[in-house]
């Protein structure tokens, strides 16, 4: 509809293009849905927590048995060795296993068993066994029926066992809940007993396993170490490998540091130093002056010379006295002759024992060298094949180590599992003296928390289906209409009276509406004016009398019409008599001059709607309204016409296309928008003007606009204007 795109382009005085997009926040849209609401939703709580006591009051009073215990990581190892389960897991993990296993399906088992839940009356009755399971006869029947008591029994304890950890410790409540305070203290202390014993169990059985398997392991290494120690021997026979000296390394490896080999080529080389050295001793004597220093250190020619010396001495004093021929002469140097003699003859011996020693020395020296050089060869390849050597024997430490860690671990596991239990009961359950359940003021909690939920889904539910009409926003964003103006929501036995009172909320907003329509258009403020609305009772008449007396009051000439003639309201809130009117005008029965009714404002005078026409439709349709509008406008500045609702019937859209624009009318939650859609395309139909929509009755609480537009008609309430605003007021 052309008309309503270009109205839809513009906006009221007192919109701007960003507050057009600006919708409202979530939390004041949540808080109008609940005051809207509200009735509704304290029903619904009421309803759920009235049924919460009555679900208390007739349930069975329930008795919890609570079992507390200590898992620890480890176990006390009061033998010092390690166990064979894994303690590298993470603790976190450790202790959600524990609490899985505590849940077990096999501990359920255990407790059954061990107290016959099966064929107990107490547990049965307690848990309605004879209800749950029919009675079969026979010898044949009745065996499977006790099978199936005690599957049912397992599958109760599972249902009931409630494993609570203590937050920040390793300490785990094990709690039953029966309608017996006995019977829960007792299945919760049993359940624990059980859980001990089969965590027992299991540690004694693994340690078993573990054993059978290092016993075969054993035996196949001992059966390793063996052949591998017979292949050492064998091989160090073979090549003559004597070890002498072995020590074992970090590692765990022997290691070989001397054979026979080395050991004796080490002592031949130490002899042929000291041969060679006793050859160079020998040949540095017999070489340069050799003689003369073994004379000196001869203590046989010492003591020639001695005696030569003493004759030689004794010589010269008888030569200075007698001649050489004197006969003690002569015989003192026959006596220095004859040591002379000696003295070269001893000095000859050395000689010949100096080049003697030098042959043997030269003699062993060589024989220890080639005794050496035979045994470096023999040493190379003994190295070589020690190579070998060193393989076979590092198989051997190796078959040792496995074996001699494999023995110590095989009697460690006799003890490590032993009487190792990482769990401990620190408090027994007791039969309970007072019911755990049912709890009242926790079920109300949770009546009231459901009821919550289900008032939440219930009024989202209606939410959605609800198209009432909320807010401006809607008719803004629904179909592009300029929102002139919220009328407040008050009594309708005070609507009047709120009107001309210039103090009241209603009065300054019906003044904002009509400074709206002063800007809807460029030519200021339409000469002829309809409201109407989609039904009956949306305040489309009242609003056309406000506008119409608010018009009148600024200086204007008025004329307010009543064009419905089918249920007219104009005489009734002007109270005047509606002898004659409109339908007379328009039948040609009386001229505008007598149908005209003054009222009580100076400025505006009443068109009532007149007697009612068999079909106001076929009046409507003719050129007779159309000429009677255009002279009401030029005899008054206003024409303001109350039409019929748009929706059901033809007279609306026919008044419409006489009238320079339309103000469409919407109760604020009554009307819904495809009412307001309806409407509207009856309009775009009959190509008219449509300047805006009129929100009647609104309530500010209800709307998560409130604040917006209560805000501004709520401020003057009770404040009194200066003569200069409200005469600039009245002049806009």
């Amino acid at each position: 509809m052309s008309s309503l795109a270009s109205d839809a382009s513009e906006t009221s005085f007192f919109e701007t293009r960003e507050d057009a997009d600006r919708r409202p926040p979530i939390v004041l849209q949540v808080w109008a849905v609940v005051l809207r609401r509200k009735w509704l939703i304290l029903a619904i709580l009421l309803a759920a927590l009235v049924l919460g006591m009555i679900a208390t009051a007739l349930a069975t009073p329930q008795y919890t048995g609570v079992t507390r215990v200590e898992i620890s990581r480890s176990a006390q190892n009061f033998a010092n060795v390690e166990s064979i389960e894994d303690d590298t897991a993470d603790e976190l993990e450790f202790y959600q296993t524990q609490y899985a296993l505590l849940e077990a399906r096999t501990v359920a088992e255990r407790v059954a068993r061990s107290l016959n839940l099966a064929a107990d009356p107490e547990f049965g009755a307690a848990f309605s066994f004879d209800d749950r399971l029919s009675e079969d006869p026979g010898e044949e029947l009745e065996l499977v029926g006790q099978n199936a008591r005690f599957k049912l029994a397992v599958r109760t304890l599972l249902d009931e066992v409630s494993v609570r950890p203590l937050r920040g410790s390793s300490l785990v409540d094990v709690a039953f809940e029966t309608p017996d305070p006995v019977l829960s203290a007792r299945l919760a202390n049993q359940w624990v007993e059980e859980f001990i014993a089969l965590s027992l169990e299991r540690r004694a059985s693994t340690s078993v396993d573990a054993r059978r398997f290092l016993s075969r392991r054993l035996e196949d290494l001992r059966q390793r170490l063996e052949d591998s120690e017979r292949r050492l021997v064998s091989y160090a026979a073979e090549n003559e490998i004597v070890s002498l000296q072995q020590t074992e390394g970090a590692d765990g490896n022997t290691r070989t540091e001397r054979t026979l080999a080395t050991s004796d080529l080490e002592t031949l080389n130490r002899a042929l130093v000291e041969a060679r050295a006793r050859r160079l001793m020998a040949e540095s004597r017999l070489q340069g002056g050799g003689v003369s220093r073994e004379s000196i250190t001869s203590t046989t020619i010492g003591r020639l010379r001695e005696v030569r010396a003493q004759a030689a001495a004794e010589y010269a004093k008888l030569m200075a006295q007698f001649e050489p021929g004197y006969p003690a002469a002569r015989s003192l140097a026959a006596q220095i002759q004859e040591l002379d003699e000696s003295i070269a003859e001893e000095e000859a011996r050395i000689q010949g024992n100096l080049q003697t020693e030098y042959r043997e020395a030269l003699s062993q020296e060589q024989a220890l060298e080639a005794e050496v050089a035979g045994l470096k060869e023999g040493l190379i390849d003994q190295q070589r094949d020690t190579i070998q050597f060193n393989v076979l024997q590092r198989e051997v430490d190796t078959n040792r180590q496995l074996y001699d860690g494999l023995l110590q671990r095989f009697k460690e596991i006799g003890v490590a599992g032993v009487g190792q239990n990482n769990i401990a009961i620190i408090d027994r359950a007791l039969p309970p003296s007072e019911p755990s359940s049912p709890n009242l003021a926790l079920n109300l909690l949770l009546s009231l928390a459901l009821g919550a939920l289900a008032a939440a889904a219930t009024v989202l539910a209606l939410e959605q289906l609800d198209e009432r009409v909320k807010h401006p926003e809607d008719l803004r964003r629904a179909f592009g209409l300029p929102i002139l103006g919220a009328i407040p929501k008050v009594e309708r036995t005070e609507l009047l009276e709120d009107l001309r009172d210039k103090r009241s909320r209603i009065y300054e907003a019906y003044l904002s509406v009509r400074t709206s329509l002063s800007f809807s258009s460029a030519e200021g403020m339409p000469g002829s004016l309809m409201f109407t609305s989609a039904k009956e009772a949306e305040g489309k008449s009242m609003s056309a009398l406000a506008t119409a007396e608010l018009l009148a009051r600024a200086g204007k000439k008025v004329v307010l019409v009543d064009g419905d003639m089918r249920s007219p309201s104009v005489n009734k809130l002007l109270d005047l008599e509606n002898d004659a009117g409109l339908s007379n005008a328009l039948v040609g029965q009386a001229a505008l001059d007598v149908l005209l009714k003054p009222t009580h404002l100076p400025g505006l005078q009443a068109l009532v709607a007149g007697p009612m026409p068999p079909n106001s439709g076929e009046l409507l349709a003719g050129s007779r309204f159309a000429d009677t509008v255009a002279e009401l406008k030029t005899r008054f500045d206003h024409v303001i016409i109350d039409s019929p609702p748009l929706l059901g019937l033809a007279d609306a859209p026919l008044i419409a296309r006489a009238v320079d624009g339309v103000v469409f009318s919407v109760a604020h939650n009554q009307t819904r928008l495809s009412g307001v859609r309806h409407a509207l395309e009856r309009l775009r139909a009959a190509n008219v003007r449509v300047l805006g929509a009129l929100l009647t009755s609104f309530d500010s609480e209800m709307s998560s606009y409130g604040y917006g537009y209560g805000y501004g008609y709520g401020y003057g309430y009770g404040h009194e204007y200066g003569k200069s605003d409200r005469a600039e007021a009245e002049a806009v």
